[in-house]
């Protein structure tokens, strides 16, 4: 919880001001809202949570303000899994599914309400909405989510008694509200059920939440070329610049980043998650940019370039790259409905452990280096994860959905292989270290095989290069 400030300016509240802030204040209910447009896929989704956890009571809360200096908070960005089953972004709020005797639940959801212009909570509390911005009252959340809505200030004391007075058990997701995972007595491996079951059901997307990562990795298309628009000025500053340009693309058409941005330039780009952002943009070097738009409805994308700042690749950094591009055409022509999820990750580990077995930097045949995992000392991570309102989506899912399952049309996942030779490996030549390389796309497992989503930038070397002349400033 954050701190108060003990040096405040004002030592108290006169009853003349308090009686002065409680009047002439305008009604300002809103009664013509509709519907949010995922309402009717959240409540398809909460029938498919209800189906698995029939006669049980389900809490999903959807967080608090985490602290980020005394009384300043970080930007509130809640739950997935609360976004996923109500299409709510409230803070201090619970999605409840009540048990019902035949079997399925009644849901409802508590919501922060508005202040009452009645006391002086409005104006000097902690959520107080002078301060904080206008709340949807419950009447006008219930409109907009389709579930009924109850006020959270009684929720603690709502569940405990529900739990008391109901034989049926309980579980909640843990690690998001300890207020209310206080309130309930459950039982920490059936808690991780529930986080697993929302995790599953977020594998596979239906049309609205394709829809709305279209609009993500669209609009982080735009943010790259705003980058390549902008490179000289990066020459001139730093990596902060690539990182405030693209932000401000972010920012502009959603609601942020998915992720902090990843602006690598030099040997940075061994780095793989490189955030701090602040060094060099020298011509000759590589950049490495792997960011992500964030939809307002919390949808992101991520995406990774590697790019020659000068506009041209040098004969031995087009070496590097092109391995990496044809290791992500293997990747590419494993996505397919019916697939092993992980055919994608073993054809282009296979590829780029080939490539090294190639150079040298590694002992052959290729193919037991592959099962060895020696092409690892270069390559490091997987070639890439499920997709969705998390940058890493669905991580809580079972394996045997996930990493051991199988592709199904709807699913969204990343490719995207490496090779990074470190500024410190003696393992190598010279020549070689310090270059970075990673290239990303987001695909959609289709009915016959996969859509690119974000095929609207370029990928082959020359492709790159010819984008960077036309749009390089």
């Amino acid at each position: 919880m954050a701190k108060g400030r003990k040096n405040g300016l004002y030592a108290g509240i006169s009853e003349e001001l308090s009686a002065l802030m409680r009047t002439g204040w305008a009604d300002t209910e809103r009664h013509d809202l509709e519907p949010d447009e995922q309402a009717p896929y959240a409540a398809r989704r909460r029938a498919a949570l209800s189906a698995r956890f029939p006669g049980e009571r389900l809490v999903i809360p959807s967080g608090n303000l985490k602290v980020r200096s005394n009384d300043d908070t970080y930007p509130f960005r809640p739950y997935s899994g609360y976004v996923h089953m109500t299409g709510d972004q409230a803070r201090d709020g619970a999605l409840v599914l009540e048990p019902l005797a035949d079997g399925g639940h009644e849901a409802y959801c508590y919501q922060l309400p508005r202040d009452s212009r009645d006391d002086n909570e409005f104006w000097t509390g902690p959520t107080a909405e002078l301060w904080m911005g206008r709340r949807r009252s419950l009447a006008e959340a219930e409109r907009v989510l389709g579930l009924a809505c109850r006020d959270v200030r009684t929720a603690t004391a709502d569940l405990a008694s529900a739990v008391a007075a109901s034989g049926a058990p309980t579980r909640i997701v843990r690690g998001v509200d300890p207020a209310l995972e206080a309130a309930v007595a459950t039982d920490e491996a059936r808690d991780d059920e529930l986080e697993e079951a929302l995790s599953d059901l977020r594998l596979v997307k239906d049309d609205w939440e394709t829809g709305e990562l279209r609009k993500a990795v669209d609009s982080t298309v735009r943010g790259f070329t705003d980058v390549i628009g902008e490179l000289s000025r990066a020459v001139a500053s730093s990596e902060r610049w690539i990182e405030g340009t693209f932000f401000r693309r972010a920012r502009l058409e959603g609601n942020a980043v998915g992720y902090g941005s990843i602006c690598a330039a030099g040997e940075h780009a061994t780095i793989m998650h490189w955030t701090h952002n602040d060094g060099p943009v020298r011509p000759g070097d590589l950049l490495l940019l792997d960011a992500g738009v964030e939809t307002r409805s919390l949808y992101t994308a991520d995406v990774t370039r590697t790019l020659p700042i000068s506009g041209t690749f040098t004969p031995l950094q087009r070496k590097v790259y092109d391995a990496v591009y044809e290791a992500q055409e293997a990747g590419f022509a494993a996505v397919k409905p019916g697939a092993a999820y992980s055919d994608f990750h073993e054809a282009a580990q296979r590829h780029l452990a080939a490539r090294l077995v190639e150079w040298g930097f590694i002992e052959g045949p290729a193919e037991r280096a592959y099962e060895l995992g020696l092409q690892r000392r270069f390559t490091m991570a997987g070639t890439g994860h499920m997709l969705g309102l998390d940058v890493h989506d669905c991580a809580q899912a079972r394996n045997e959905g996930y990493v051991a399952g199988v592709l199904e049309p709807g699913m969204c996942l990343t490719v995207e292989p490496g090779l990074y030779f470190q500024p410190d490996d003696l393992t190598v030549p010279e020549e070689w270290r310090g270059i970075g390389v990673r290239i990303e796309d987001d695909l959609l497992v289709t009915a016959d095989g996969h859509e690119n989503l974000s095929a609207g930038l370029p990928r082959s070397a020359d492709e790159v290069e010819a984008w960077m002349a036309r749009f390089a400033g």
